[in-house]
């Protein structure tokens, strides 16, 4: 990239000799095939960062959600779109079943599938599965090259392009969701996001009608892959209002906004889940609005020229002012009579308090937490420092010289900074902007440096003196670059490719100890349980045991239907007798929980139980969550309520946890995540079995016990009907009757 920079830098070289020179030309004259070989060098930098967990691990699907895109994109594979988009699921939220076609983004499927197909008819012999695990690497190296398209249309320059793609390649907050394995919405949406970004800057700096199309495609696959979506149909409605207001529109922005808006919405109606909330949603209505506002400003222009300036005052007045008043009015009707809603999650990124006053179930997820400092500086690294310099260097000309596209990446940088704020998993959208403003801002710094370096260079050498000062800076941004390759490299391996359902802790040797109980207990219940077994866990485990065993569950991480969630948390906080009565009511034959307390592994059910207890009591009253805090505190030793004691959960997760000892000294019963000797022991099951226990006691498999047999009853009643002496009367008859139907 400093070899690019330094071959960009426009210094005349005719008549000039000597050494410096002639290496000069051959980089000018080689410059194409460099940038070409820089390239394919992030590329395969952005791929070979993320293949860690396939070469420590191996090549297997990670998290919860990916778990739900496999299994979906094996039937699809096998059976094609048209049995695909009317599949209805019966092994999920049982006994409602799901729509799959219906209730899913196909884009990372799609893909998979495709390029599963195209495999096969080129007798490339590849299994599904390794298909989606690395789909994520594949598109990180075509995200690396959408941004450098993306950054050398806003500015010009390939080596900023170039430090925009090497920033994105390894950058750990888009690394996190792009690792071998991760097969979720993500590792293809960004892709589609940077590249619908540079489409439309490059219709609004064309006025192409050819490129706004390719803008509305490239939108459709953004659309069919990720609910982020209404991040991009946000933004540019908001880029185009502001140049509205800033006087700065034109009739190319103007058709690049009035064909990705048209063609933009029909196509996201394609989509089965999105449908016509395209239209409706209280996402989209700002789209709306601007269109409509744009074509009244556009009518306004045109008759300005037109007609004479006395006459069209007034009646532009009149025009915008109508279109302005008709979209309030009608954004106003959608939302009081219900037309037009946000969801959930829109909402709390409006306002960040919402979800944990309304939605609990949205606020108990980890990545829809508030970000913290650590977590800017763990996955930007030093780009934080060169992000407000590339702001700096994008706002500034903008009078004389009005440049559409650095105008979109500081809007764009602002609003993702703002929503990455509110929530740590759109850490994930503000990648892109950060990596091309820290870009913009490396580029226009490094050019000024080595321009005195090419002077040079490139002269006599007998005026010039060497520009220590340019040397040192440069060395100090270069240093900066490698720093950060080693950082995100680290952090690719170490922090993000631990696939969820292996984990690795190392032996009192120093050796390395897999640790894989899910699998073992997933396996488990595929080869020991009946194939019409309902399982019940909390809503996490849903994806991986449908995924894995092939079983029905009855929720999973869609969490479309609250109150079924509701009462499986109610299930799980209820004394055992009405957590049996619950688990016969909705047909439940085994119960599984996690439990960390003998492993040190902190992501139990225990440590989640509160959110079940506070999921469970949005919806049934009776589930109060004090009455799980002793003392104050949500604790398990003996100072714990006799509700925290008694509840299904604690049972479970404790049953013969008395029996051992976790530690050398430490009373047995010691809960080495809580810090605790349990305060509940040499208790017994009296309405569930245990089934299965896996090799470090992370999953524990219950059996749900069948009511008592009720025949000795029935014959102990009818021994004494024969033992009479007198004949039974017929009231007496009918009496006996009646108790033994009942019985039966």
């Amino acid at each position: 990239m400093g070899i690019i920079l330094f071959m960009e830098g426009g210094q005349s070289v005719k008549e000039h000799k000597g050494t410096g020179l002639n290496i000069y030309k051959i980089l000018v004259n080689w410059s194409p095939v460099l940038k070409i070989m820089a390239l394919a060098l992030i590329f395969f930098l952005a791929f070979a960062s993320r293949i860690f967990s396939v070469i420590r691990y191996e090549s297997i699907i990670h998290e919860f959600d990916p778990w739900f895109n496999y299994r979906t994109t094996q039937f699809l594979a096998k059976e094609g779109f048209y049995k695909f988009f009317n599949w209805f699921d019966s092994e999920s939220w049982y006994p409602l079943g799901r729509v799959i076609g219906g209730t899913i983004y196909p884009g990372i499927m799609s893909t998979a599938a495709t390029l599963y197909w195209i495999c096969q008819k080129l007798m490339i012999p590849i299994e599904i599965r390794n298909v989606c695990v690395f789909i994520a690497p594949l598109f990180a190296g075509f995200t690396a090259l959408a941004t450098y398209l993306m950054t050398k249309e806003i500015t010009g320059k390939s080596h900023a392009g170039l430090f925009a793609a090497f920033f994105i390649s390894i950058v750990p907050s888009y690394m996190s969701r792009s690792v071998a394995g991760s097969y979720d919405n993500e590792a293809v949406s960004i892709f589609a996001l940077v590249f619908t970004f540079y489409l439309f800057i490059k219709s609004v700096n064309t006025g192409s009608i050819l490129w706004s199309v390719a803008c509305s495609v490239s939108y459709f696959y953004m659309v069919a892959s990720w609910g982020g979506y209404s991040f991009i149909i946000n933004i540019i409605p908001i880029y185009v209002l502001g140049l509205m207001l800033i006087n700065k529109f034109n009739y190319r922005l103007y058709t690049a906004y009035s064909i990705f808006y048209i063609l933009g919405t029909i196509f996201a109606i394609q989509i089965p889940f999105v449908g016509f909330l395209a239209i409706k949603s209280g996402e989209h209505l700002l789209s709306h609005g601007v269109f409509l506002i744009v074509q009244a400003y556009a009518l306004n222009q045109y008759l300005n020229r037109m007609l004479p300036k006395q006459s069209i005052e007034l009646l532009g007045r009149i025009i915008l002012a109508v279109a302005g008043l008709s979209f309030f009015v009608i954004f106003l009707f959608l939302l009081l009579t219900g037309l037009s809603k946000w969801s959930g999650r829109s909402m709390s990124l409006l306002d960040p308090t919402y979800a944990s006053r309304f939605i609990p179930i949205i606020a108990s997820v980890s990545e829809h937490q508030a970000t913290t400092w650590t977590s800017y500086f763990f996955d930007l690294h030093f780009l934080m420092v060169l992000v407000p310099i590339g702001f700096f260097f994008c706002c500034i000309g903008q009078k004389e010289n009005t440049n559409y596209g650095k105008i979109f990446v500081a809007l764009y940088g602002v609003l993702a900074i703002y929503f990455s704020c509110v929530m740590i998993r759109l850490m994930l959208v503000l990648a892109p902007a950060a990596c091309v403003l820290a870009a913009i801002g490396a580029s226009e710094i490094l050019q000024k440096l080595t321009k005195s370096i090419r002077e040079y260079i490139t002269s006599k050498g007998e005026a010039n003196t060497l520009p220590d000062l340019a040397i040192v800076g440069t060395v100090i941004i270069s240093t900066l670059c490698f720093l950060f390759l080693i950082h995100s490299t680290w952090t690719g391996a170490e922090a993000y490719s631990s696939p969820s359902v292996i984990m690795a802790a190392k032996k009192p040797t120093g050796g390395k100890e897999i640790i894989d109980d899910y699998r073992e207990a997933y396996y488990w219940l595929r080869q020991n349980t009946p194939e019409d077994a309902k399982i019940m866990s909390w809503w996490d485990y849903g994806y991986q045991i449908t995924g894995f065993s092939n079983r029905t569950v009855l929720v999973d991480n869609n969490t479309w239907n609250n109150t079924h969630i509701a009462t499986v948390g109610r299930a799980m906080a209820s004394r055992e007798p009405e957590s049996y009565r619950i688990c016969k009511m909705l047909d439940v034959d085994y119960v599984l929980v996690i439990f960390g307390g003998l492993s040190h592994y902190s992501g139990d059910d225990i440590s989640k139980f509160l959110w079940m207890v506070r999921i469970g009591g949005g919806v049934f009253p009776d589930i109060v969550e004090s009455d799980y805090y002793g003392q104050g505190i949500y604790r398990v030793d003996n100072l714990a309520t006799e509700t925290m004691k008694n509840c299904l959960m604690y049972k479970l997760c404790y049953y013969r946890f008395w029996e051992v000892q976790t530690g050398y000294g430490q009373e047995t019963g010691y809960d080495t995540v809580r810090k605790a000797v349990i305060g509940h022991k040499n208790y017994k099951l009296d309405y569930f079995s245990e089934a299965f226990t896996s090799t470090h006691w992370i999953v524990r498999i219950y059996k749900v016990n069948k009511p008592a047999n009720r025949e000795p009853a029935i014959k102990s009643l009818v021994g004494d009907l024969t033992a009479k002496n007198a004949a039974p009367t017929f009231a007496q008859l009918r009496t006996e009757q009646q108790t033994i139907t009942l019985l039966l």
